[in-house]
């Protein structure tokens, strides 16, 4: 028994130590891959995709031009965008030996996916991290929005504030109010989570109706008609994404549907709400306020949103937290290694990705 141990053992060795050339190999072909990195990714990220592969950071973090980026794609294997890039045919077409786009980021209207497909290139985004963070955004500005603490904080500030007062800077309570959910995916179901502790009102649209389980958890009445909704909401909050079907959802005769004192959160995309005429009906004051973290022409913003009384306006922070930003950059390096490993990266992007 004892010999026959050996020779198991001394055979297991012999194993191993054939298999470490191949795992050498294996390591120095993935160090091959070329990953373009289109803007500066937190420090951990970055140094755990360089143990791996050859990277190509952008020390500066100055989002690169539309020619700059076409140049820099050239001789690259993959690419790490983020939302704010721009990859369209002609940036795809002229990365020759592009084989992987993994999105820094959810939302994905900002790369060709039909071009991608046609190429053979498959396109992966990071999902569900950001959930947490752009659900407690869409809190803090509903109740920045209804209590007008701007507004509050502004008077204090300028020295305006001269005491306690029964009419001093009047806001709403949340309480009891109506909100309108559009799009109750992973975020607008962690909105609806936060909102009915609040003692809100729960309706939402959606492509699909949720199952009977998850409406009661959520206490939330389905409305097959967005036009429905909109005319008896309080607050009305976007989650859906971009697509060519949601440009101008909220049209001009849709914002006009919404009361007077109605409140409208955006932390999806700009182009869903024609901001135009919101910026005008604000201005009039034939609505009640508006809590945009994203705008129609990013990083423009409407002249005529930056004069609006009783609004919320921040620069795409919704998930800007240490944290999302690390899970973000995990998601990507996981989609990379699975893809380099011949397997099915765990967030590919599939046609009804949205559903």
């Amino acid at each position: 028994m004892e010999k026959k141990f050996i020779f198991e053992a001394n055979k297991l060795s012999v194993i191993v130590i054939q298999k470490i050339p191949t795992i050498k190999k294996k390591l120095m072909n993935l160090k091959k891959n070329i990953i373009l990195l289109t803007r500066k990714l937190p420090q951990k990220i970055e140094e755990k995709l360089q143990k791996e592969y050859t990277v190509i950071a952008n020390k500066s973090d100055k989002k690169y031009t539309y020619e700059e980026l076409k140049k820099k794609v050239s001789d690259i294997d993959i690419l790490v965008p983020c939302i704010s890039d721009t990859i369209d045919a002609s940036i795809i077409k002229a990365a020759k030996r592009l084989k992987l786009i993994s999105n820094f980021g959810n939302g994905v209207d900002n790369l060709d996916l039909v071009t991608a497909k046609e190429n053979n290139i498959t396109v992966t985004n990071t999902p569900d991290v950001l959930t947490e963070d752009t659900a407690d955004l869409v809190l803090t500005m509903i109740l920045m929005i209804s209590r007008k603490v701007l507004e509050a904080q502004k008077d204090l500030v300028n020295g305006n504030w001269s005491g306690w007062g029964p009419s001093e800077t009047m806001g709403t309570r949340v309480r009891g109010k109506k909100v309108g959910i559009i799009g109750m995916g992973r975020i607008g179901s962690a909105v609806a989570k936060r909102l009915q502790m609040l003692g809100m009102n729960i309706n939402y649209h959606n492509r699909k109706r949720l199952p009977t389980r998850l409406e009661k958890n959520y206490s939330a009445t389905f409305f097959p008609d967005l036009n429905s909704m909109l005319s008896i909401s309080d607050f009305v909050t976007i989650h859906c994404p971009y697509t060519p079907e949601t440009f101008h959802l909220l049209s001009k005769k849709r914002l006009k549907m919404l009361k007077k004192n109605c409140i409208v959160i955006n932390t999806s995309r700009g182009e869903i709400v024609d901001e135009q005429t919101l910026a005008a009906m604000l201005n009039k004051g034939s609505i009640g306020g508006a809590g945009l973290d994203v705008f129609e022409h990013e990083p423009q913003v409407s002249q005529k949103l930056l004069e609006s009384k009783n609004v919320v306006l921040l620069p795409h922070i919704s998930s800007a937290t240490e944290e999302s930003r690390i899970d973000m950059g995990e998601r990507v390096i996981k989609n990379i290694s699975t893809f380099l490993y011949g397997k099915k990266p765990p967030d590919i992007i599939k046609k009804n990705v949205y559903d």
